[in-house]
């Protein structure tokens, strides 16, 4: 899964994810090592201002380095960090207990078990039943807690501001390039910005269609739920919800904490009329993988997802696999990456979620090739006929986070498709990604695919470098690397908001 994928690969294109991460692999590997940087002092991005990045790791005296790699921490005796104080603010009226971990892992919630079904039997008031998600929730505490509660405080993220001035109509999608050199096997990660979590443009109902289309099609192939992801899938699609509300006021409203109004669409549909991934199906035009930490093992493994753009994979042949199986198929994973995912997601934090980006080329706009999909034949062959206009950039823009309550692992990721030409007044671009064309590690090209489109793209991306340093977009016998604006380019702000005119 390109969700949990590698450094740059379509996130979910070789299903990666994380992860997601996509997970999201490409799905999150860390960029040479295991630890992240955040800058301090750093103001957030708006959509005015570039995001926040992890700084480079600062390189260690020689006196400094361990001799070995930290051990990786028993995923079994090892829970994420906890959430349980929130209760504190969020049940006033109900007397705060601290639970030891020790007793929280041995009344765990099983993977495969149902909460509202565990909530029944408290309920009966049968003893000894008394269970704790991941994070320190007891099943009593998440049902006095209700529907839609404060996922802010809950999982230390806060919810995103109001987009003002934003236009459904208009809007176009941030113009990610995360093209680096050098380029290898890593995930390259920065702090999710809030605001940005999900992004809406002025594909949205093209793309809410199109994606309903495949699930009548697909069915399995691209919605799934196994027995215990319905806690984290209620909680994943209420999160988002709020988000929603809360970042579009003007088109979306939720209404008694049951109907969710869409403006977009002209819709009115009561959330618990369908199952929750069915209702981000509906209203959302991302993909979405639940991540559930295995009680008996203490490992992860995909549970439940929505993922309408997959390519070469989908979610009926990943759903049920632990982390590192669904990266089968990714170049040097399980060499260099598991080691590092199967930490991170051990103990990773709710308030510290995570975003990347990676990248393919295509013939058109492909949104979903499942295995043995006609498209497939396209990117074995070079079509001497292809034209220019028909090559596009697909982003796979890609988030990771910690459920509060559930403790699980979601990723999400949209595929986003630019016509190759808009590279030319791009500084830098078309020179970065020329040398990731040539002289790319083979095993990581040849999975990323570019064959296809390579002998009308890359003579046009050597055109367009030497073009630019003529005109001064970029600096003569400049040592290409990775850009200072990665993953955009220097004036990406004035190119972006010219074009959807606010």
């Amino acid at each position: 899964m390109d969700a949990l994928n590698i450094q740059d690969n379509p996130w979910l294109s070789g299903l990666a994810l994380i992860t997601l991460a996509g997970l999201f692999l490409t799905l999150f590997t860390f960029a040479s090592g295991s630890r992240i940087n955040f800058p301090p002092n750093r103001k957030a991005s708006t959509s005015q201002t570039p995001p926040l990045s992890i700084s480079p790791e600062k390189k260690i005296p020689p006196a400094q380095k361990p001799s070995a790699p930290a051990p990786n921490p028993n995923p079994l005796s090892t829970l994420p960090p906890q959430r349980r104080h929130t209760l504190k603010a969020l049940l006033p009226n109900v007397p705060y207990i601290e639970i030891p971990e020790d007793e929280i892992l041995r009344h765990i919630l099983p993977m495969i078990a149902n909460w509202t079904e565990c909530a029944s039997t408290l309920a009966r008031g049968e003893k000894g039943l008394q269970v704790y998600t991941p994070t320190g929730f007891s099943i009593t505490e998440i049902e006095a807690l209700g529907d839609f509660p404060d996922y802010a405080l809950l999982s230390g993220v806060p919810l995103p501001t109001k987009y003002e001035g934003f236009d459904i109509e208009r809007a176009l999608p941030r113009p990610y390039r995360p093209f680096r050199w050098a380029y290898h096997q890593t995930m390259s990660l920065t702090k999710l910005e809030p605001d940005w979590w999900l992004e809406l443009e002025n594909t949205y109902r093209t793309r809410i269609a199109q994606r309903k289309a495949l699930f009548a099609k697909h069915n399995d192939g691209v919605l799934d739920s196994l027995p215990g992801s319905e806690l984290a899938c209620k909680e994943l699609m209420e999160m988002v919800v709020q988000f929603l509300c809360t970042r579009y006021p003007q088109y979306f409203t939720l209404v008694d904490k049951r109907v969710l109004v869409n403006r977009i669409l002209g819709t009115e549909q009561d959330v618990r009329s369908k199952p929750p991934l069915e209702i981000l199906m509906d209203n959302v035009p991302e993909d979405f993988g639940i991540m559930l930490r295995d009680d008996v093992s203490g490992n992860y493994f995909l549970r439940a997802g929505v993922i309408c753009s997959s390519m070469g994979w989908n979610v009926k042949s990943k759903v049920g696999l632990q982390l590192h199986r669904i990266h089968d198929e990714i170049p040097d994973y399980m060499e260099k990456m598991r080691f590092s995912m199967d930490r991170f997601f051990t103990k990773m934090p709710t308030d510290k979620p995570i975003q990347r980006g990676s990248w393919g080329l295509e013939i058109g706009q492909p949104l979903h090739m499942p295995p043995g999909d006609p498209h497939e034949k396209l990117r074995t062959v070079q079509d001497p006929n292809l034209k220019l206009e028909d090559c596009h950039l697909r982003i796979d823009w890609q988030t990771l986070r910690r459920l509060p309550l559930s403790g699980a692992i979601a990723f999400n990721f949209k595929a986003l498709f630019t016509p190759v030409a808009e590279f030319r007044d791009e500084p830098c671009v078309p020179a970065l990604l020329a040398k990731v064309m040539k002289e790319g590690k083979e095993n990581l090209m040849k999975y990323k695919g570019t064959m296809h489109v390579e002998h009308v793209v890359l003579p046009k991306l050597e055109e367009w470098a030497i073009e630019q340093e003529d005109k001064g977009l970029a600096p003569k016998d400049w040592e290409v690397a990775t850009l200072d604006d990665s993953p955009w380019f220097k004036g990406w702000q004035d190119k972006w908001h010219r074009q959807q005119g606010f």
